[in-house]
């Protein structure tokens, strides 16, 4: 089975240093040194499209611009590309949610993927209204799910549940294809709604070894609930023609972080009430030091960045037997996003995916020459 790759739209806009936000945190100043106009953004979009990644994340906070929005706008300027759109079940009816997807669809063809993101900061909830706490949160998000794959599937659904109520839903039109469910999540109640409704679970960039244990959970759940989904990753890339052109990248963003900047970043993560953000943080623990917590994976992004925080840096070649390690263990899409994310979507999609091309993981999805290896359409 050929690997997949995402890659990322920076809708709180984009620079050559990293740009914070995430999990609590507001944008640094240096987002806007490339501001997440449709224009920029749609060039990223088509670029990604060419390169040979199926989709593109698109983040959801107080921190970016509104996802549903962008993306139904971008979409106009790409043909095939995909678009995973993270949102939060807590800020809109599920039938409503179901309806919007099932539109994006339509007025797309078919090319709509949803992140589903329970949420793991209370404040930032609240500023949306939203006062229940994480745990009621991850309630709710399973019985949101339950009430919209009812719909997408045709059904009419009634549901009256411990957050959510419904009386004769149904919807006029069902979405075709039924959009994939991305999900994430490292607590317990994450888990389980996984298990249940996620298509494929994402896990952000830790070492194999704590993916693989990550992976292996999962997997129990799932079969629990006799379903199999897939898995993928989220990571942040540095890839040059040299392992010492990619590592002095990797300082050079490092040497950008300011010391003040760090530490306040730190506290505010320490507060979240996610358990993949506080996973996240144990890999670097607000050190500069021992930034490379496995071969080629740097959690150097995490001291200014909340969410996925960790990179692969090296040579071409070494980014790409990295990622056949994870493949190894059952991953089989990577998103992953690099500052810029215009040129660092080149470096990886011009650099990597030939290597991984020639090996025989990945083909191009639209069936085009990748270098000098011709990939074949598989329909």
């Amino acid at each position: 089975m050929s690997l997949t790759f995402h890659w990322f739209l920076p809708t709180n806009g984009d620079s050559r240093h990293v740009v914070g936000g995430g999990h609590g945190t507001p944008a640094t100043a240096s987002g806007r040194d490339r501001p997440p106009t449709v224009a920029y953004l749609s060039q990223i979009a088509a670029a990604a499209e060419d390169l040979g990644f199926v989709g593109v994340l698109t983040p959801t906070g107080a921190w970016c611009e509104d996802a549903w929005l962008t993306t139904a706008m971008v979409s106009r300027h790409t043909e095939r590309l995909k678009f995973l759109v993270a949102f939060r079940p807590g800020f809109v009816s599920p039938t409503l949610a179901a309806q919007m997807a099932s539109t994006f669809q339509r007025h797309s063809g078919g090319r709509l993927l949803l992140n589903v993101v329970t949420g793991g900061e209370s404040h930032e909830q609240r500023a949306y209204g939203d006062f229940l706490d994480k745990d009621d949160r991850y309630r709710r998000t399973g019985e949101f799910l339950e009430i919209v794959r009812g719909l997408w599937d045709g059904k009419t659904v009634d549901l009256d549940g411990e957050h959510l109520r419904v009386a004769d839903a149904r919807l006029a039109r069902v979405p075709d294809p039924v959009p994939e469910v991305y999900f994430g999540g490292s607590s317990p109640l994450a888990g389980e709604i996984a298990a249940r409704h996620a298509d494929v679970y994402l896990t952000w960039g830790e070492p194999p070894a704590q993916v693989a244990g990550k992976i292996a959970w999962v997997k129990e759940l799932a079969a629990r609930e006799g379903r199999a989904p897939r898995f993928g990753i989220r990571l942040h890339v540095i890839t040059r023609d040299t392992a010492e052109e990619a590592w002095a990248e990797a300082n050079r963003l490092l040497d950008g972080f300011d010391p003040e900047t760090v530490r306040s970043v730190q506290a505010g993560l320490g507060r979240s009430e996610s358990e993949g953000q506080r996973r996240m943080l144990a890999l670097h623990g607000g050190s500069r030091d021992g930034l490379e917590i496995h071969p080629n994976l740097w959690a150097g992004i995490g001291l200014v960045r909340g969410g996925a925080g960790t990179a692969l840096v090296g040579s071409h070649a070494e980014v790409a037997e990295r990622i056949k390690e994870y493949a190894a263990l059952g991953i089989s899409e990577f998103v992953l996003s690099g500052y810029p994310h215009l040129e660092e979507a080149y470096w990886f999609g011009e650099g990597v995916l030939p290597l991984l091309a020639g090996e025989g993981v990945w083909q191009h999805p639209w069936g085009k020459r990748v270098n000098s290896v011709q990939v074949p359409f598989a329909g």
